[in-house]
């Protein structure tokens, strides 16, 4: 196959991915679960870029589109709706020579059974390269702010100071963070064994296992990584463990356990000490919390229920600690899931506080006296995080915040609320977390 035909059928397998995020409501790891194969080892880099890219700025993509488009595509024509927002955003956001762009993209649509539509994609294209369609100003806020305007919205509401910085970092392409396993070595052991092969990285003083590398690799090529010495987590997800377990030892709950990194962490840092177990509703999930914590080495009892309703699952004995890393919005880690921002509605969240709430409550009665129960969301809405703290302190006499965060290092990049503190995406290069720590009177 020739490099045009092989840059062409990326395109289109890409232009999929997209449509299936935009047209049809599917995450963007799931779309490109399902198609990555098609496309060789070495292209799939390209392939999540050219994914990734055009959904982190959909909102100033499909303004160009509509710009230069006489009228709308037809509906069962979205896919090529999709691909023209990748061939823009190649345009503007890589250094792929416009002439590339153009051919590959083009050609993309033989790929996808659309060679009707090709030559509306090269004038289409051909034009933006002609009128710098990229130096006009956004035509609205959310082509300005590469959001949807409620979030826009709730984000100006409840971050009247930070809002704009919180978009940026929304925009932003992630960073790649370790966690070193303690067992073997510390963070600055890692970034040493890092050095030695040519990978440049960093350290969090306030998270002492974390590592964040200058740039994302393949885990095959971190040294250790098949044999657990370190693991791939954002360093804000990081506190948590250390957070929960300060002061305690027995049994402690994970509940809505999966993907599984918490687990693992609390066994390092409570090996010997604690005794885990790890919640979460679905069997296929759990098989990947099992998955990290072999890689580790360690062992946990491992249930698939609805930790909401602890009658079907429970034995009746008390939990030390319980760590809720709640459902949400995953409005804190948008510039990783940048389909959030397609997918999510503003209905969501109402429906998301009551989920919390009630994992909140059922969980609660499941916490022994003097115990310290950690609430976490990777969102930064003041209605899943400090709303749902505070209606459930109103109304449990017997809960009191806790102030394990206070005297913790990372202290200095948290923004305090109401109750519990929040890290702000970008915040150190971090990820967005909310943390509560709650105690049980004795």
């Amino acid at each position: 196959m020739s490099d045009i035909k092989k840059g062409a059928r990326l395109r289109a397998t890409a232009a999929e991915v997209v449509d299936a995020v935009a047209s049809g409501g599917r995450s963007l790891d799931k779309a490109l679960q399902q198609r990555e194969d098609r496309v060789a080892p070495e292209d799939r880099s390209l392939l999540r870029l050219l994914s990734f890219g055009p959904l982190r700025h959909h909102w100033r993509l499909q303004s160009r589109i509509d710009s230069l488009l006489d009228r709308p595509l037809k509906p069962r024509d979205s896919v090529v709706n999709a691909l023209l927002a990748i061939g823009l955003y190649q345009l503007s956001n890589t250094r792929i020579p416009d002439h590339a762009v153009v051919s590959q993209t083009v050609e993309a649509t033989r790929f996808l059974r659309r060679p009707k539509l090709a030559p509306l994609v090269n004038a289409i294209l051909r034009r933006a390269v002609r009128d710098r369609i990229f130096d006009q100003p956004p035509s609205n806020e959310m082509a300005l702010h590469d959001h949807p305007q409620w979030i826009i919205d709730v984000l100006q509401a409840d971050w009247p100071d930070d809002w704009r910085d919180i978009i940026a970092a929304n925009n932003a392409r992630a960073p790649m963070w370790l966690r070193v396993n303690p067992r073997h070595g510390s963070a600055a052991d890692y970034a040493a064994r890092l050095a030695a092969d040519g990978i440049d990285s960093e350290l969090l003083p306030a998270a002492p296992q974390a590592v964040r590398l200058a740039e994302p690799q393949s885990v095959d090529s971190l040294p250790g990584f098949a044999d657990g010495h370190v693991s791939v987590q954002d360093g804000a997800a990081q506190l948590a463990a250390a957070l929960l377990l300060q002061n305690i030892k027995g049994r402690v709950l994970d509940a809505c356990a999966a993907p599984g990194g918490k687990s693992g962490h609390l066994l390092e840092l409570g090996d010997g000490r604690i005794d885990l177990t790890c919640i979460d509703i679905a069997v296929s999930r759990l098989a990947g919390v099992s998955q990290n914590l072999d890689r580790l080495g360690f062992r946990a009892a491992l249930i698939a229920a609805d930790a909401s309703k602890p009658d079907e699952w429970w034995d009746g004995s008390s939990f030390d600690a319980i760590l809720l890393d709640a459902p949400c919005s995953a409005s804190g880690v948008i510039r990783r899931h940048p389909d959030i921002k397609l997918l999510r509605r503003p209905e969501d969240l109402d429906s998301l506080a009551k989920l919390q709430s009630d994992l909140l409550g059922a969980l609660w009665a499941l916490l022994a006296p003097g115990g310290r129960l950690l609430y976490v969301t990777c969102s930064v809405f003041a209605a899943e995080n400090d709303g749902v703290v505070a209606r459930f302190l109103r109304d449990n006499p017997n809960a009191r915040e806790d102030d394990v965060l206070q005297n913790n290092n990372i202290r200095d990049l948290m923004r305090d609320k109401p109750c519990g503190q929040q890290i702000l995406p970008g915040t150190a290069g971090l990820d967005g977390f909310y943390y509560a720590g709650l105690v049980k009177a004795s």
